[in-house]
């Protein structure tokens, strides 16, 4: 039976959203859950002891936490966030005679075709790091994968949690403010819909938007400049990454969630976690055309597929000009969430997976 649990995430900070869903289910099955991972303890879940680490964005700086972490893990089961922390872990788990369990978030080998630093030395390094962290998952006590199309499929035991919103979280989108805003909450980068965004910033001048998650580090300059020259500039606000119940706070009020994707290898049998949080929140949702997006919003009712950055700019455009198309849809998308998704149900199968170990 397990009664606690070390959380540990070396690329990734505390205030990753997955890290806080499946760490709150812990929670609020009983079990003390403790949690080492870079960043600041007032982003941590609450209920969860957070242990403070070494931070720092560099390579030595991961490497480091990745050797360490492991073997401050106490309890009687380790949880991965992190692929590189993994096969440290799996050794720690066998000398310390804990359980493992191994969360892969994402198909990491085909995410890895959507870095630019992948490539040379350094990217055969990251496609070992990722390559071995499936082979050992696959080992794991309890494997826990973000959703059906992500590897590895033969495993001692598998378990699907999706990331479904956590609604402790997400707040009521309520009224809509006077002025229309859309938001994204997630990684900001070119491959997450980054330049579409902004491009839709210009195109939509009626529109305010709040884009809230860490900026990649290669799309940095690109933002810089796009802030100095673009005259939709006082328009967009960019928060920073933010614990998610600081990020969906930003719900409140808004009209629309973005999600842009790009169909790269990585996201095109995907579901943003956000379409899910977006229609749980009670919002509207532009989103590309990836496949399951299309399925899930033509079920919903809740939302447009855009196949460009014209497009969502011309429904933006109508809908601050009239209103009722956009609130029909977002009542049809809090509804379809509300009577499909069952979140406390699935993180509850979860926790009990865990403490059954």
């Amino acid at each position: 039976m397990v009664e606690k649990v070390s959380i540990l995430s070396s690329a990734g900070t505390v205030s990753r959203a997955r890290l806080h869903r499946l760490a709150n289910a812990l929670i609020n099955k009983g079990i003390e859950v403790h949690i080492w991972a870079p960043g600041k303890s007032s982003d941590a879940p609450s209920g969860a002891i957070f242990h403070k680490t070494i931070n720092g964005k560099s390579k030595i700086h991961r490497v480091i936490r990745d050797l360490a972490l492991p073997f401050f893990a106490t309890g009687d089961a380790i949880l991965t966030i992190s692929p590189d922390i993994v096969p440290m872990s799996y050794l720690a788990a066998k000398v310390k005679r804990m359980k493992l369990i191994t969360d892969i978030n994402e198909d990491y080998l085909k995410l890895l075709k959507d870095r630019s630093w992948a490539k040379g030395l350094i990217g055969n390094i990251a496609k070992t790091v990722a390559w071995s962290a499936n082979q050992i998952a696959a080992k794991s006590d309890l494997l826990v994968v973000a959703d059906t199309q992500v590897p590895p499929f033969k495993a001692k035991r598998r378990l699907v949690i999706k990331n479904l919103p956590d609604s402790s979280m997400i707040p009521d989108g309520g009224e809509l403010d006077k002025t229309p805003r859309a938001i994204y909450i997630g990684d900001i980068r070119k491959t997450r819909g980054l330049y579409s965004m902004l491009r839709l910033a210009e195109l939509a001048p009626k529109w305010e938007f709040d884009l809230i998650g860490p900026i990649a580090s290669e799309d940095a300059n690109y933002v810089s400049q796009w802030i100095k020259n673009s005259p939709a500039s006082s328009r967009v606000k960019f928060h920073g990454g933010l614990a998610p119940n600081k990020s969906w706070q930003f719900a409140k009020g808004a009209w629309v969630g973005l999600t842009l994707l790009e169909p790269t290898p990585a996201f095109i049998e995907a579901v943003p976690s956000k379409l899910y949080e977006y229609s749980f929140a009670g919002l509207a949702v532009i989103s590309s055309p990836l496949p399951r997006c299309v399925d899930l919003i033509n079920q919903s009712g809740g939302g447009a597929i855009v196949q460009s950055d014209e497009a969502a700019a011309s429904i933006l455009n109508s809908w601050a000009q009239n209103q009722d198309a956009l609130l029909n849809m977002r009542r049809k998308s809090k509804i379809w969430a509300t009577q499909t998704l069952n979140p406390d149900a699935h993180y509850l199968h979860f926790s009990e997976e865990v403490a059954k170990l």
